[in-house]
């Protein structure tokens, strides 16, 4: 009965430190023979949730500037570990990823500690060697959660502060709870390799990782180059508005015109309307010849503003001096 307890432990010791696994089992870790395993929560269009088992870890701190330069120095000794400096002179193949522990609050006048790590492999995972090298040491990394965000190229401090930047921002749009004391830069690549470089950037979720976005999916149109005005009373005399279903542009302009003088009864010009000195400015459609589009330009006594709205009504009236003017039903 004791020995079957023994062999039961042994078991489940060894299947808590079981994610570092073939690196056939993943398509963008493709220099090492093992690399760590995880299973797939969910993915979003701007990140990914990941959940990795229980696994042990070989690290090291290095105090600097940059994370670069940091990295730099762990990794040596790191791979001295890897390639015999160790109590059993033990050869070990490299594993992936590298992960970069990167703590959030940093001063630029102030070097920051950055901790290097390299998942133990798999036969190294529950019994491994001693560093002969007192700055290592090793690390527990628990089951987690984790939001993902990828990229290309190179892992350098620049882009990995960018990229770390973009994922808090969708996590914190969707609400998502997350560890915001330090976040992982993850390196999968050697820096030999030039092409198809695969990198990432981690955050540990707290609580139940956010799969899906509680807001409302953004609209799939462009917006129309119309300026946005709040509605006014209209004056005697404004013409008639005539409302369009769709911005208009050169294509247009000659049937929007065309409609507009089968529209005016009258034989004399309309008079323009000259707005109070209280009122509010003006807004013009003109043609552009030099490019495919419509130029709206909006005059004020001082100054020119140009706004963007998808759902501005569009009036159009002839005048004696011009072909026809678009003028937005709509002022400020």
């Amino acid at each position: 009965m004791a020995l079957l307890l023994t062999v039961l432990l042994s078991t489940m010791l060894a299947s808590s430190h079981a994610s570092v696994g073939p690196s056939t089992n993943s398509s963008f870790c493709t220099e090492s023979k093992e690399c760590l395993e995880y299973q797939l929560v969910c993915r979003t269009d701007e990140y990914e949730v990941r959940h990795y088992s229980p696994t042990r870890w070989v690290s090291t701190d290095a105090e600097a500037y940059f994370m670069g330069v940091g990295a730099a120095m762990a990794f040596r000794r790191l791979f001295q570990y890897i390639t015999g400096a160790n109590d059993a002179g033990a050869q070990m193949e490299m594993t992936a990823p590298v992960l970069v522990k990167i703590p959030e609050e940093t001063k630029m006048w102030e070097p920051a500690i950055y901790t290097l790590n390299f998942p133990l492999p798999a036969a190294y995972q529950d019994k491994h060697p001693a560093p002969t090298n007192d700055k290592l040491y090793f690390t527990e990394m628990p089951e987690m959660d984790v939001y993902v965000r990828s990229y290309g190229g190179w892992m350098l401090s620049v882009t990995s502060r960018l990229h770390a930047h973009m994922l808090t921002k969708e996590l914190q749009r969707v609400d998502a709870p997350y560890n915001r004391s330090y976040h992982y830069g993850v390196g999968y690549d050697s820096p030999l390799k030039l092409l198809n470089r695969h990198n990432e950037v981690w955050y540990i979720a707290e609580g139940e990782p956010v799969c899906s976005d509680p807001q409302e999916p953004t609209p799939s149109h462009t917006l129309s180059p119309l300026l946005a005005r709040a509605p006014r009373a209209p004056l005697p005399s404004d013409p008639l508005p005539l409302t369009l279903s769709h911005p208009v542009t050169l294509d247009n302009a000659s049937s929007v015109s065309n409609m507009t003088d089968a529209a005016a009864q009258p034989t004399t010009p309309l008079p323009t309307h000259q707005p109070a000195e209280s009122a509010s400015p003006t807004a013009q459609v003109v043609e552009d010849g030099t490019s495919n589009c419509v130029i709206v330009e909006s005059v004020e006594p001082e100054r020119d503003v140009m706004q963007w709205d998808s759902t501005a009504t569009v009036s159009v009236t002839t005048q004696a001096d011009s072909n026809s003017t678009a003028v937005p039903d709509a002022s400020h």
